[in-house]
């Protein structure tokens, strides 16, 4: 059986167009951006009424609130540590360790975020130069500390991800680092396969 809700929030004009900030959105946008929170709002509560998910501890609560989020709102893939800064009002240490936490807790149902984070990510890397290192823009120390772990799981001497030197989020992976992580990670797969 499903169930269909509609929820009337009045706001201001000043209090939706800071929502729309916060949520990364145009203002048009705020009502569809907003369904897939609900969503994720609501399951967590529908899992409490029915005993499934009750929780003592504050951070176990914040955790499934972000693992729903990162399936509903997020589209299953891992929001970078600003974009949680901005939804949780927490400081940019604590939601690296609240992804953190999340991704190692919700592992295997976050697993095809993540890869598909993780693939999108390699999509985006670039060739300095012919046979050349690859360079990579990335915002989220998640992924990157995810990219190094998955190195080190297939083979522990291929060179780590490393910051570029000057930069505040490009990284460089070496050319056998990324042919071992395409191997694992391959463009174009069926991100639920």
């Amino acid at each position: 059986m499903r169930i269909e809700v509609a929820v009337d929030i009045p706001l201001s004009a000043d209090e939706t167009r800071q929502l729309a900030g916060i949520l990364g959105c145009k203002e048009p946008q705020l009502n569809d951006v907003l369904q897939s929170v609900a969503s994720a709002a609501l399951q967590e509560y529908v899992r409490m009424f029915l005993g499934q998910k009750v929780f003592t501890r504050g951070s176990d609560m914040l955790e499934y609130r972000l693992f729903l989020l990162m399936r509903e709102l997020f589209n299953n893939t891992v929001p970078n540590e600003e974009r949680v800064c901005s939804l949780f009002q927490a400081t940019t240490s604590n939601a690296r360790a609240l992804i953190r936490s999340v991704l190692s807790k919700y592992q295997y149902e976050l697993h095809d975020a993540f890869s598909g984070t993780i693939r999108s990510t390699l999509d985006s890397a670039r060739r300095i130069e012919k046979d050349g290192d690859y360079e990579v823009t990335v915002n989220s120390q998640s992924v990157i500390d995810g990219l190094n772990r998955a190195l080190a799981e297939r083979d522990g001497t291929l060179p780590s991800i490393v910051k570029k030197r000057g930069t505040v989020c490009t990284y460089v992976i070496r050319p056998s680092a990324f042919k071992e992580l395409r191997l694992a990670f391959p463009a174009g797969a069926d991100r639920h396969g």
